[in-house]
C-alpha cells in the first residue's frame, strides 16, 4: 500500500471516529445505539443522574411519608415475593417494581390519597410490606439501583402477577386493557406450569347462583336474573376467557373475575366453568391475571441460573433495561 492510499485509510478511519462519537443518534463507536433513556417524572426528580424522593401515603399507618424510591421498592419486593426467594427471581421484581411506581407517577401524576405519589394501598398499587424486608429483599434492590424497563424511551406498564399457568396473557385479555395493546407485551410459555403451589396450578371454585347474580349486580349495576346460561363465548390468544356470556349479557372475563373475587376466581384461564343445580362451578389454572411477569416462572428461570435482566427480558418483548442513577 502505497504512503498516499494509507493517508487516505487514516482519514477516512478518523472521519469514522469523529461522527460515531458525535452522531446525535446516541451510537456507540461500534455501531450500537444506545438505548434511549426515560425521563424521571418532573415532581420526584431530584436531577439527572440522582435517586428520586417520593412522598408515600403508608395505609397501614393512615399517613405520608417520604422515602427515598430504593427504600420504598424495598417494601414492594418484600411485599410482592416471599424473602427467601431466589436472588435473580427478587431482583427482576425489583426492576418492575421500580419502573411500575415511575410509569403510575409519569402517566396518573400521583395517589388518589391527598398530596402523595403513591401508596401502600394493593388495589391503588403494589403489595407493600417492609416488615418482611431482609439482607436477601436488601441485596436484589441493590444489585439493581436505580434500573428500570423502557420502550422507545418511555417506562412500560411493568405487569407482572403470581402464577400464570404456563402461559402469559395479551393485556386485553388478561385484564380488559382497554388501549392499544403494548408493543412489549407478548403471549410466552412460561415455566411454571408444574411450580408453585397447588392451589394455583390447578384450582376450582364453587358459587351459588344467587351469589354470582348478586355480584354481578353490586359490580356492573346489571341484574341478570336467575343464571341459566353460562360459557365462554370469546377466547384470547392464550386460551383466557376473554368474554363470558351471563344469561344474554357478556361481561369481559377479566372484569367478571374482580367481580366474583379474584382470590376466589384466581384466573381466567378455565378449564370448566358449568352449571350444576343451585350452584356455579368454575376451575382453571394460573393465579392472576397472566400478563407480563409471572413470579412462579421469574423463580423457576432464577433457579435454573437466569439472570435478572434476562428474565424480565423473557416476558416482555424488545424493551431496554436502563439506569437512571447510581
Amino acid at each position: 500500500m502505497n504512503t498516499k492510499l494509507k493517508a487516505m485509510v487514516v482519514f477516512i478511519l478518523v472521519i469514522f471516529i469523529v461522527m460515531s462519537l458525535t452522531c446525535s443518534c446516541a451510537r456507540s463507536p461500534f455501531g450500537r445505539t444506545e438505548p434511549k433513556k426515560p425521563q424521571i417524572p418532573e415532581s420526584i426528580s431530584r436531577g439527572a443522574g440522582n435517586e428520586p424522593q417520593l412522598v408515600v401515603y403508608v395505609k397501614e399507618n393512615e399517613r405520608t411519608e417520604n422515602m427515598n424510591i430504593e427504600d420504598y421498592i424495598v417494601g414492594v419486593v418484600a411485599g410482592e415475593m416471599k424473602n427467601d426467594w431466589p436472588i435473580e427471581a427478587l431482583a427482576a421484581q425489583a426492576i418492575l417494581a421500580r419502573t411500575y411506581v415511575l410509569e403510575f407517577i409519569s402517566s396518573k401524576g400521583g395517589s388518589k390519597y391527598g398530596n402523595a405519589h403513591i401508596s401502600t394501598d394493593i388495589e391503588e398499587a403494589q403489595a407493600w410490606d417492609i416488615a418482611s424486608a431482609n439482607d436477601r429483599i436488601r441485596q436484589a434492590v441493590a444489585m439493581t439501583r436505580g434500573k428500570v424497563a423502557s420502550y422507545n424511551g418511555t417506562f412500560i406498564k411493568a405487569w407482572f402477577h403470581a402464577h400464570s399457568g404456563g402461559i402469559t396473557a395479551t393485556a386485553k385479555e388478561g385484564l380488559a386493557f382497554k388501549e392499544a395493546e403494548p408493543v412489549y407485551i407478548k403471549k410466552v410459555k412460561s415455566p411454571d406450569a408444574n411450580a408453585g403451589p397447588v392451589e394455583d396450578r390447578a384450582w376450582s371454585a364453587v358459587f351459588s347462583n344467587d351469589e354470582v347474580r348478586t355480584l354481578i349486580r353490586e359490580r356492573f349495576g346489571d341484574d341478570v336474573g336467575p343464571i341459566t346460561n353460562l360459557e365462554v363465548v370469546e377466547k384470547g390468544p392464550s386460551g383466557r376467557a376473554a368474554i363470558i356470556r351471563v344469561n344474554n349479557k357478556d361481561f369481559p372475563g377479566a372484569d367478571l373475575r374482580i367481580a366474583l373475587g379474584s382470590s376466589k376466581m384466581r384466573s381466567t384461564l378455565l378449564s370448566d366453568l358449568r352449571i350444576e343445580g343451585e350452584n356455579i362451578v368454575i376451575k382453571g389454572r394460573g393465579y392472576g391475571h397472566g400478563v407480563g411477569m409471572s413470579q412462579w416462572g421469574a423463580n423457576v428461570m432464577a433457579g435454573q441460573g437466569t439472570s435478572h435482566e434476562d428474565i424480565v427480558k423473557f416476558y416482555f418483548k424488545d424493551l431496554d433495561i436502563v439506569k437512571l442513577w447510581d
